[in-house]
């Protein structure tokens, strides 16, 4: 596995590779890997020639220094992770001055209104940076194929509006969650909580379950106050939020049209670690 360690080297790299006609595909990450990121690549070996990964944690999509200052950075573990997976031929760890040549700031974006609902109501500015430095990633590593996962099914959304509205041709692919065996949704923030507390945080899982239960069922106020009853009974956590939104605008709904595409959205404080999860609704 190649490790590219600065927007020169990787260039030669993309310009070699393009060359011989390799089709790429591409799963950007901020490191702390594990399995769930592992399932990218899983997919984009299916599909692709050559496989590219990067590691960058990215400053402008953090509304808080704190977040940024705590997000776990193991640069030597994650190579060793990528290299002992056999999915990854080359992984791009660029310096911040690669990614922002002068000032590390976003560029402003028109995401047609995903950008303000559920995440973006609490977290100003935050897909503004993502947008720009997926935007970035994409011009430096020309994939033809990128793929993201659906537990930030938000984020997906807005790559994928992005790419639309700037003409990129690449192709967003999104995968489905990876989740431990009680269900948790694998996340590099579970690494903050320990045994006891991960296996306690299955219960956002089977909320969900049962909410795919319930829906259709009975009303979304109904469903909603049965939600927040389940977390005022958990030791340790906070719901946050949970909503239910149609999947193509994100809005949230109070009812069910027949015609439209669903999904449970939920947030939950576990012992100050904040885990989201969503489920398709049908």
């Amino acid at each position: 596995m190649e490790v590219l360690k600065s927007r020169k080297i990787l260039q030669d790299f993309i310009e070699r590779q393009k060359e011989m006609g390799k089709k790429i595909g591409f799963a950007p990450t901020m490191g702390a890997l594990h399995d769930g990121h592992l399932s990218l690549y899983s997919e984009a070996r299916k599909e692709n020639d050559l496989i590219v990964s990067s590691i960058f944690v990215n400053p402008t999509q953090f509304n808080n220094p704190e977040d940024l200052e705590k997000y776990p950075r193991d640069i030597n573990r994650d190579i060793a992770i990528l290299e002992r997976s056999g999915l990854v031929d080359a992984v791009y760890i660029p310096e911040v001055h690669d990614i922002y040549p002068e000032k590390a700031e976003s560029t402003r974006y028109d995401f047609d209104g995903l950008e303000d609902e559920m995440e973006g109501k609490s977290r100003p500015g935050h897909f503004d940076g993502v947008g720009t430095v997926v935007e970035e990633l994409f011009r430096q590593v020309k994939p033809d194929n990128a793929y993201f996962g659906e537990k930030d099914f938000q984020q997906l959304a807005i790559i994928r509006k992005m790419t639309q509205k700037k003409n990129l041709p690449i192709n967003i692919k999104g995968v489905p969650i990876y989740r431990a065996e009680n269900g948790l949704a694998l996340s590099s923030r579970n690494q903050r909580l320990d045994k006891d507390r991960r296996e306690a945080s299955k219960i956002i899982y089977e909320t969900l379950i049962k909410v795919k239960e319930w829906f259709r069922v009975i009303t979304v106020p109904e469903i909603k106050e049965r939600i927040q009853d389940i977390f005022d009974h958990q030791r340790g956590m906070q719901l946050e939020y949970f909503l239910i939104a149609d999947e193509k605008t994100l809005k949230e709904t109070d009812f069910f049209y027949k015609d439209r595409k669903f999904r449970a959205f939920i947030v939950v404080v576990v012992d100050g670690v904040r885990l989201i999860d969503n489920m398709h609704l049908d």
